[in-house]
């Protein structure tokens, strides 16, 4: 479980950045941040043999091999009491000494962006891309700059996998995305979530480029999340994440937070984009923008591009003054983009997963 410390200073978090402009005094300013190379964490390398894709482990282990529609529907059906279990060791790892030693002391914000990207990269017409698959195990799609630094979330999950080899790692990483956002959210946030995804080999790797790029606006906005069925509300919704994590200057260029609580999911990030200042960043690393207040946190193009145009500011506008709905909605939309584009068997039926820490 959390630490008694750290729940409480959570909690606190969670109400004090639901106060407009109240924020600041939630985050803990001078943590210290850990790199995402550390030795602590188990390496993983990916080898292409005779086009089977299957993948290595440095212990030697090796994944099972590809998985069926029929290897999907029996795991549900052998597996429906065990979901909550694997759900449980996903928040035992957030909530453990490992997860606290990382940077802003939780694996979760990168957990929740290893989920986002994994679904992310659906394209509706073609219907190819989304969950379905993990393929971000394999290169080149796990070179794909978007994706940097995310081999860190992956790495903490392989024990949880190792210890149920009968989970597919599409169904794992959007079950851990999924506990993720509940425990980040104090339980605030509810994600229904279906098992029975399938993963697949090194050919189904989706071309780079499907997933936001974070010096566009509006227009680039749009062609991202259409593509995935997604309309203007959803947009400004699944945005909403970035109240989680923060940027590095080694992934994507970028560098801070967006939130001062950056491992409590509330709707500080529309506050913020509401309330603050914003002014460039004067520096040598690509565009962005800090508070002209504190100048510790950022947002990115994407981010203003949010209260640039009128139809999503009227979005920012409704769940910066309403924090129950923006958890009641994210919850929806962020079980709709775990779930884009996957064949779910008869059998997979919706869970919605008892909350560990809260």
């Amino acid at each position: 479980m959390f630490r008694t410390a750290f729940r409480s200073a959570a909690r606190s978090a969670a109400i004090r950045t639901s106060a407009a402009g109240a924020s600041r005094r939630a985050y803990a300013a001078g943590q210290p941040s850990k790199s995402s190379n550390t030795g602590a964490l188990v390496g993983i390398a990916a080898l292409v043999a005779g086009g089977a894709g299957y993948y290595f482990y440095s212990q030697n282990e090796v994944a099972p091999k590809l998985q069926t529609a029929e290897d999907a529907t029996r795991a549900v059906k052998e597996h429906k009491v065990d979901y909550q279990k694997v759900y449980k060791e996903i928040a035992e790892l957030l909530a453990s000494e490992e997860s606290e030693a990382y940077e802003d002391g939780s694996y979760g914000p990168v957990i929740v962006r290893l989920a986002w990207h994994a679904s992310g990269t659906y394209d509706k017409e073609t219907g190819t891309g989304g969950s379905n698959g993990a393929t971000m195990r394999f290169a080149p799609e796990s070179d794909h700059g978007a994706n940097a630094g995310l081999k860190v979330a992956r790495d903490a999950l392989e024990p949880i996998k190792q210890a149920n080899p009968w989970i597919s790692y599409s169904d794992l990483w959007t079950l851990a995305g999924t506990c993720a956002i509940q425990e980040l959210s104090l339980g605030n946030v509810k994600v229904p979530w279906r098992p029975g995804r399938q993963d697949k080999d090194v050919a189904a790797c989706t071309p780079d480029g499907r997933l936001p790029d974070a010096s566009k606006e509006q227009k680039h906005l749009r062609g991202i999340f259409y593509r995935m069925g997604f309309n203007d509300q959803e947009i400004v919704l699944l945005s909403g994440a970035h109240a989680l994590g923060r940027c590095h200057t080694d992934r994507s260029g970028f560098d801070g937070p967006w939130t001062f609580s950056p491992t409590v999911l509330t709707n500080a990030y529309y506050q913020l984009l509401k309330s603050e200042k914003w002014i460039w960043k004067k520096w040598d690393g690509p565009k962005q923008l800090i508070d002209d207040g504190s100048k510790s946190l950022m947002m990115l193009p994407t981010d203003m591009a949010l209260i640039k145009d009128k139809e999503f500011k009227k979005w920012v506008d409704i769940y910066a003054a309403d924090e129950k709905r923006f958890f009641e909605d994210f919850g929806k939309v962020f079980t709709t983009l775990m779930e884009l584009g996957v064949p779910f068997p008869a059998e997979a039926k919706p869970i919605t997963f008892d909350v560990v820490n809260a």
